[in-house]
């Protein structure tokens, strides 16, 4: 079937005799003419029917071939890349018809939910807006493997069947029929076999990789999702990775959709973008900083304040110019959002001829206060106390809630960072124990080592110790994080350790690769980057199931196949495994 591509006809084919296929995108019937916009994957040409009756009986996304003659238009049509031109169709064959369309692929945004489109995905990817993403996603991996092909970089691909480690989330579990009671588990990262790459002797290793976890999810997640997994042998310390990962960045969008960064990016350590933003992953893109004013209400008579700076907490506070003006509704909604983060309250203080709020009766001498925050009258102050990293977090989720809702965040603005130096371990109130804040073979940082080390260190100070680790965010999202990992098998079973895993269980869950660490492990380190969340940024999507091509919903169904779905009882008992009722 050769044929032309829809999209590429000019004024200068006028008098071709052309074969075009397609899909029929909208019917004019007036009569005596049939006007039909087909479309194939490279764009619109409209097709002109004179004496062909039976193009009055098309459908729209009827699948049709035609022969004719390219013509210029009387009326071009200056929005279409071929609106200088259209085909006086002489041959008409219908190779497919088309069923009523249960929705219209033509309304942006659709009105059709979310799993009607996800039910009929063969439709909905025939969208313009879905095919722009499709392809902006192919561009992506291209420029990706393009960029790290030229620094030497191989790709490699890691196995989906694997066993069972610890990264985080509930792993998929595969049960194994030669085997029976055994099972493979898919991969939530291919972290243990990148770095027994390295150690293989594959000093630059990168794989855009499926993964897989068990997990609740969200817009910006999925149980199977697609990332870029990279590694370094000979990795020390993260400069040139940083290095790297920047230029690849911003080769990456400049390729894709023409935008130019500027590099290095900036650094925060964890500590400062909580202090500052209230999120490890802080949005640049506009003001509203963060205060720490603890010191100014060490000593305040108002109890709540009082006893968290006693606790050790502190005591964030948040200038919103000219904000004194604020409803008692609206406070009450940015107060819903510190509440839904955690936070006992959120108090206020609005700075206008007289003090108004509930700090102040409890403020004799405001000055202090205004010296710390800048706050001019007019000015409106916003205030949480608690534990460190739960006041921070509360109050960042409402300077984002303000920076939306007073319409701050500019579009087109990209502010990309590093945030690097978080706490290697934290403790899970949960399982009470230490738990890795990264993962369990993130080294710690060269002065923390000897404390990681010592078996006499203090158990409640684990939580001091700092990772040698790093996340990569733009525009307020995490894109990816990375470590310099752990390459010596003293200091790996010593994580191990610490993370409540002895000897036996380490060596039947991790004992190929701490056999692996014993025989010439270099320093390395690397990066995973979200390739989903990448490209939806690229998109100006909200949502990842807008550039996946066959995504689930929220509750990790696919409407298109209806998995995940019960499965014949005979293959159930070939693999020794029964369903218990609820």
């Amino acid at each position: 079937m050769k044929r032309e591509a829809c999209g590429s006809l000019r004024g200068k084919d006028a008098g071709r005799k052309v074969t075009l296929a397609g899909w029929v995108h909208r019917l004019r019937d007036l009569g005596s003419l049939t006007f039909v916009d087909l479309r194939d994957e490279s764009g619109l040409v409209q097709l002109v029917f004179r004496e062909l009756p039976q193009a009055r009986k098309l459908s729209r996304e009827d699948v049709i071939r035609v022969r004719g003659t390219v013509a210029r238009r009387e009326a071009p049509n200056p929005d279409l890349p071929t609106g200088e031109v259209e085909v006086v169709v002489d041959r008409l064959e219908v190779l497919s018809q088309t069923r009523p369309l249960p929705f219209s692929l033509e309304e942006e945004p659709p009105r059709a939910s979310e799993e009607t489109r996800l039910r009929y995905r063969y439709l909905d990817l025939r969208r313009p807006r879905m095919q722009r993403n499709l392809r902006l996603r192919h561009r992506t991996s291209m420029a990706i493997r393009d960029y790290l092909d030229r620094q030497g970089f191989i790709e490699v691909e890691t196995p989906y069947l694997t066993r069972s480690t610890p990264e985080g989330a509930r792993d998929f579990l595969v049960p194994s029929r030669l085997e029976p009671g055994k099972f493979y588990a898919l991969p939530q990262s291919p972290q243990l076999f990148k770095q027994t790459l390295v150690i293989s002797g594959v000093e630059r290793y990168f794989q855009i990789v499926r993964c897989f976890r068990d997990e609740d999810l969200r817009a910006d997640r999925q149980p199977e999702f697609t990332q870029l997994d990279l590694e370094m042998a000979f990795l020390e310390a993260p400069e040139e990775l940083f290095a790297l990962i920047e230029g690849l960045l911003a080769y990456v969008f400049r390729e894709t959709i023409g935008v130019e960064f500027d590099t290095p990016f900036p650094r925060l350590s964890y500590d400062q973008a909580l202090s500052r933003y209230g999120s490890d992953k802080p949005d640049l893109r506009f003001g509203l900083e963060l205060v720490d004013v603890t010191k100014q209400f060490s000593a305040s008579e108002m109890r709540l304040l009082r006893e968290a700076v006693a606790a050790g907490g502190r005591v964030f506070a948040l200038r919103v110019p000219g904000g004194a003006g604020f409803s008692r509704k609206e406070l009450g909604e940015l107060e819903g959002v510190a509440k839904t983060y955690g936070a006992k309250g959120l108090l206020w203080l609005a700075r206008g001829e007289e003090l108004r709020g509930p700090l102040a009766k409890f403020l004799p001498d405001p000055e202090p206060l205004w010296r710390a925050t800048g706050a001019e009258p007019g000015d409106l102050l916003l205030l949480v106390a608690d534990a460190f990293e739960l006041a921070a977090t509360a109050l960042g989720q409402v300077r984002l809630e303000l920076g939306r809702k007073l319409s701050l965040i500019p579009e087109g603005k990209w502010c990309p960072l590093w945030v690097v130096d978080f706490p290697l371990l934290e403790w899970s109130e949960e399982e009470n124990r230490w738990s890795a804040r990264h993962h369990p073979f993130t080294s710690p940082k060269a002065e923390d080592l000897p404390k990681l080390m010592d078996p006499s260190f203090p158990t409640e100070r684990l939580g001091e110790l700092r990772a040698n680790a790093y996340d990569l965010v733009l525009n307020g999202v995490e894109l990816g994080g990375g470590s310099i990992r752990i390459h010596r098998r003293e200091v790996q079973q010593r994580m191990l350790e610490v993370l409540g895993i002895g000897p036996e269980e380490a060596e039947g869950r991790f004992g190929f690769f701490l056999r692996a660490l014993e025989y010439g492990a270099p320093p390395h380190g690397g990066i995973a980057l979200g390739l989903d969340r990448w490209v939806m940024m690229l998109a100006g999507e909200e949502s990842l199931r807008e550039v996946i091509a066959f995504p689930k919903t929220a509750s990790g169904a696919c409407p298109l196949t209806g998995a995940p779905a019960e499965v014949d009882p005979g293959q159930l008992a070939e693999l020794g495994l029964e369903v218990k009722g609820d």
